[in-house]
Order: C-alpha cells, then structure tokens, then sequence
C-alpha cells in the first residue's frame, strides 16, 4: 500500500509562495497596504533586486500581483480588489506599458 500525501491545510499553500516566493522578497504586508502607488513601488523594488527571478522584472511584479488576486479570489473585498486593481495600473505606468 502507498503512504498517504501529507497535505497542508486547506488554503495555505498560496500563503507560503506569497510570503517565501523563489522570484521576489516582497515587503511584509505590500498587498494589505492602502496606496495603490506605494504597493507597485513596492512590487517594482523587489522585482528590479532580485537576481532569482526568471522572467523580467515588470512581468514578474505583475505575476506576484495578479496571483495574489487570483488566489484571493471571491473572499477578496471590493475595496481590496480595486486597490490591487489600481497598484496593476500603476505599475504598468511605472514601467511604461500604458
């Protein structure tokens, strides 16, 4: 008989890539901030440092940002969700994607 997968607790696996990512050391707590500037600052800071990452650094701050939008997905507030929303425009802006 096969040993039996341990399995994390529901819902905590997307919690362990945001706060442990292979790509990005993101700043504690940049997708509960209020400025939607401040989080693709943030986001563009961490993604231009890092030397792990795989892809360029605008794609790899805008992965970080829309997984966690993804992951959150229904439970994510209205306000939140237009935030991140905003913090997706502004990094586009940030690295002239317009």
């Amino acid at each position: 008989m096969a040993a039996a997968k341990k399995r994390l607790p529901r819902g905590r696996w997307s919690n362990a890539v945001t706060r442990k990512s292979d790509a990005l050391d993101l700043d504690r707590g940049v997708f509960t901030w209020r400025d939607p500037k401040r989080i693709a600052r943030s986001l563009k800071r961490s993604a231009e440092e890092s030397r792990r990452r795989k892809a360029a650094p605008y794609r790899s701050a805008l992965s970080m940002l829309t997984f966690y939008v993804n992951r959150a997905g229904h439970n994510l507030p209205a306000v939140r969700r237009r935030v991140l929303d905003q913090a997706k425009h502004e990094l586009r802006r940030l690295y002239d994607r317009e």
